[in-house]
């Protein structure tokens, strides 16, 4: 209750550290996105750190670990906020246990393997295309998602946004197209097969032309593997060896870049997918009331463990891990990558609770420019016209996607007054207020009368009367 004469306080928009939580959360998912597509790519193509390189099963399924942790103390904090400072451990835990073990649980099986099956396949298109190329054709994931609103949810999708769709998946095609190397391909063989011109002499005997034959022989070889690995998934077969050839074959990963753009369309179609039929489930109205989201993350995290240990650890790469080991290959960069996967989760809950989800996409958006200085600065990134173009078609058509709808609002008529302009007075039309509903100039004239009346009769004075037949007769002569 406020104080008369002064205003009540405003209500204070939500804090972090004293910061503004909207956009401590989006400049926090912006740079996230950022970072964890660009240390997981660093992590598939730097040297490996043991006998073989780390597996892609075992961090997703430590990833999963991590979130699961993570919304699981949230939910714990949550749910003793919600019963009060009384109530004990066992209390929380058979409350967290209910709602987590609720009928409908079951059902969020289906967006686990599909979330799985995405974080699996980002790992296998990082370590096959460039950060930002990647990057790009995640946003592949804004079709997939409207496609499945409008199938699974029977949503409508206005005209602008079904135009956003289609500059995004000409964007997104241009993107997938390779950009032509030749003016690099064309230098990297030249400074192959030439070199200095003081390098080049004519040999003089058999010796020095077996020599020369032998030193051009394991430089070739050895440059080659570097400047052919990135074009050609396979291991190119050598005419001589060298000391240290296996290490540079374990420095340098072969990549296949048709293979890493399939990678990232069906890892965008699954997260779509996956996103929309969740959202089904938060929505349906056959759910539990009153099921938090951070108990939903729980159920999420819970399922996606058993497809991501099942299928991605024992079938996959069981085999490996047995002889290797479970974290061979592990660094701090690999541990990173698996930290910035798990807060990805958390940070995206963050934003679309302190902001919405269109502020949410536009982090994404900014997150591509992030992605490619670093990749230009760190990375050697190559780029041409077609990536430039193929970029700026998918930043458009995210802005042009996620702006909010301008309800188109009908103007109503204008007012058209008549004028009437009143020529004569007509007493027959015109209403007059009758004597006795006037009301009294003064509010004592009723009492007054009241009092001074009394059962005598008395002349009228103030309402004549009628003059009757008879003396109407007189008065006419009759």
């Amino acid at each position: 209750m406020a104080i008369l004469g002064t205003a009540p306080y405003p209500s204070k928009a939500p804090t972090i550290m004293g910061m503004p939580a909207k956009q401590v959360s989006l400049v926090t998912l912006c740079f996230q996105n950022s970072a964890l597509i660009l240390i997981m790519h660093y992590s598939r193509i730097m040297p490996q750190v043991g006998d073989h390189r780390y597996f892609a099963s075992t961090a997703v399924f430590l990833s999963e670990v991590i979130k699961l942790s993570i919304c699981l103390c949230c939910c714990i904090a949550e749910t003793s906020r919600a019963l009060g400072t009384s109530a004990t451990p066992a209390a929380i835990y058979w409350h967290i246990r209910t709602a987590v073990s609720s009928g409908d649980s079951w059902r969020l099986a289906v967006p686990a393997v599909l979330y799985t099956l995405q974080n699996s396949l980002q790992y296998v298109a990082v370590g096959n295309l460039d950060a930002v190329h990647f990057q790009v054709l995640s946003q592949f994931k804004i079709l997939a998602a409207a496609v499945f609103s409008v199938t699974i949810l029977r949503r409508s999708l206005p005209p602008k946004r079904w135009l956003a769709l289609l500059v995004l998946t000409f964007g997104v095609s241009i993107v997938c197209i390779p950009h032509s190397d030749t003016h690099q391909t064309s230098t990297s063989y030249n400074s192959i097969l030439l070199h200095h011109d003081a390098d080049h002499f004519f040999p003089r005997s058999v010796h020095e032309l077996g020599q020369a034959a032998a030193n051009g022989a394991h430089h070739v070889t050895k440059r080659a593997a570097q400047v052919l690995a990135p074009r050609t998934p396979l291991v190119l077969p050598r005419s001589a060896t060298y000391q240290g050839m296996a290490e540079d074959e374990a420095r340098t990963m072969a990549s296949n870049y048709t293979f890493g753009v399939f990678a990232a369309l069906i890892a965008a179609a699954s997260s779509g997918l996956a996103g929309v039929y969740f959202e089904k489930i938060l929505k349906d109205a056959a759910a539990p009331p009153n099921t938090s989201i951070w108990t939903r993350n729980v159920q999420l995290s819970f399922y996606s463990l058993f497809p991501a240990l099942i299928i991605g650890v024992f079938f996959k790469d069981g085999a490996e891990v047995r002889e290797h080991g479970f974290f061979d290959g592990y660094n701090w960069v690999v541990w990173t990558a698996i930290f910035l996967q798990s807060a990805g989760g958390v940070l995206s809950s963050m934003c679309i609770n302190y902001a919405d989800n269109i502020a949410k996409n536009f982090a994404a958006s900014i997150s591509i420019v992030v992605s490619f200085v670093f990749s230009v600065l760190f990375f050697d990134f190559v780029f041409g016209f077609t990536f430039i173009l193929g970029t700026s078609l998918v930043m458009f058509a995210t802005y042009l996607y996620s702006s909010p709808e301008r309800k188109m609002t009908r103007r109503p008529p204008p007012l058209r007054i008549a004028s009437y302009q009143k020529t004569a007075v007509d007493p027959m039309y015109t209403p007059r207020l009758g004597d006795d509903l006037r009301p009294p100039l003064d509010p004592l004239e009723s009492v007054r009368s009241m009092a001074l009346s009394t059962s005598r009769p008395s002349s009228p004075m103030r309402y004549p009367r009628s003059p009757s037949a008879r003396n109407l007769s007189k008065f006419r002569g009759d």
